[in-house]
């Protein structure tokens, strides 16, 4: 098939790339003209394992291209996909005004019946508005032409995306239109080697509102845990051990029920934030979905009060070796990481930061630690320590695993670990001869 991806963002470029993988042709749209010409030269915007090979695979194969004129490639094209982005508004509730734009636009250039496929995440009601509005913009230019619009929500996972689309453990398409419905079943049909079972069809809307509700469902898992973790350490339990005891019932498992310095990234806390105002648009006040987001956020700073409790308020002459500032491992993507609260916790009382990870130390440099002028970058792990008070650990990369800690007492001033991701063996870091402090333990 042809195909048009408006967008190429995190889910527009991997989307696009995976369909161009099973011999599809696509074109990449973006307004950005500088983007669209690096992607030209295999220049990747975004970190994702195995993504520039495939990009650059694809572009060498012909099935894959880039360009800033959506008008032309309309013409030859079956299926458009919206990715563009739906930041978060000033009230919580997803800000549409890319969609609707890219809607307006494939409204005034198209010249045949398409099905528009809204793969941006989308509040309930997005695919009626972009319906409306494409149909606006034909009435102005005195058309009448059939056309469909489709939800067809993605469910990647940073740092593991190129698998998740490839094998996809599921496949939601939301269609009011058969016709519609059984294109994107054989545009996905060789995704799914074995059986079709995995492509879940159903209205747009229930399509629309499950992306929200599985990053809800999931955010809630991770909150329900760091609350758990957090009453652990009051009545003296070990979380990681409750952990255990509890992923072993198969109805509940061991997915998202680590305990850790809260959930970060470009999805769940965008996606909880404007499900809770959907409920509250229609009267319904949403306490589960405020609770989840009310923990979260106090989880950001408990590694920041256990600091501050085993150092003092005072921070000045203090420095600390932070590892990891990323919301999670294998991306670059530092978005509501707890990094940034933490480290700005920290600073705010005096304390100087190295910090080291091995992927988003220039998200952190230009944008979401540029302000604070007590943060110095390193280029490996070990760097950090010299001179350190204490090691925190914030991302649990492969190589934060087993680091030799050995040299870690040798550089650090004293043999301290402050661990928010319950990385490393208590009572084993404790023979070893470090203070050493988690998160649901005492």
């Amino acid at each position: 098939m042809n195909l048009t991806v408006i967008g190429t963002g995190y889910v527009g470029l991997v989307s696009g790339t995976c369909f161009a993988e099973m011999g599809n042709t696509v074109t990449c749209i973006d307004v950005d003209t500088n983007k669209i010409e690096n992607l030209k030269k295999g220049i990747i915007p975004i970190y994702e394992p195995g993504l520039e090979a495939m990009v650059s695979r694809n572009v060498k194969n012909k099935t894959l291209y880039f360009s800033t004129d959506l008008s032309n490639n309309l013409d030859k094209c079956d299926i458009a996909f919206i990715a563009v982005g739906t930041p978060m508004g000033d009230d919580g509730s997803a800000d549409l005004q890319y969609v609707l734009q890219v809607a307006k636009e494939i409204g005034e250039s198209m010249t045949h019946p398409l099905i528009i496929v809204d793969k941006s995440t989308v509040p309930v009601g997005t695919a009626d508005k972009v319906r409306a509005t494409i149909r606006q913009e034909l009435e102005k230019r005195g058309l009448s032409m059939d056309f469909d619009v489709v939800s067809n929500p993605e469910f990647l996972k940073e740092g593991d995306a190129i698998n998740d689309f490839m094998k996809p453990d599921r496949v939601v398409v939301g269609s009011d239109n058969e016709e519609a419905t059984d294109k994107m079943r054989a545009l996905y049909s060789p995704f799914f080697r074995s059986s079709m079972d995995r492509l879940i069809t159903m209205d747009v809307r229930s399509a629309e509102m499950t992306k929200y509700v599985a990053n809800a469902m999931l955010a809630t898992k991770i909150s329900f845990m760091n609350e758990i973790a957090n009453i652990c350490e009051l009545v003296g339990a070990d979380v990681n051990k409750v952990r255990v005891g509890i992923g072993s019932d198969s109805r509940i498992g061991y997915s998202f029920i680590y305990p850790g310095s809260g959930y970060g990234g470009s999805c769940f806390p965008k996606d909880v934030k404007a499900l809770k105002k959907t409920a509250e648009e229609h009267g319904y006040t949403a306490k589960l979905i405020s609770s989840v987001e009310d923990v979260n956020n106090k989880q950001k700073l408990v590694i920041a009060h256990k600091v501050v409790n085993r150092f003092g308020e005072d921070l000045n002459g203090k420095t600390f070796a932070v590892w990891g500032l990323a919301f999670k491992p294998e991306t670059d993507d530092m978005r509501e990481a707890p990094a940034i609260y933490i480290i700005n916790e920290l600073c705010k009382r005096g304390a100087k930061i190295n910090a080291y990870d091995p992927k988003a130390m220039d998200e952190a440099k230009h944008f979401y630690l540029k302000d604070e002028e007590n943060v110095s970058y390193f280029n490996s792990k070990y760097e950090t320590l010299q001179d350190a008070d204490a090691m925190i650990l914030l991302t649990e990369w492969k190589e934060f695993r087993s680091p030799d800690f050995e040299e870690l007492k040798v550089q650090l001033k004293q043999p301290i670990i402050f661990d928010g991701r319950n990385q490393y063996n208590h009572e084993r870091m404790v023979k070893k001869g470090f203070e050493y402090f988690q998160i649901g333990k005492k």
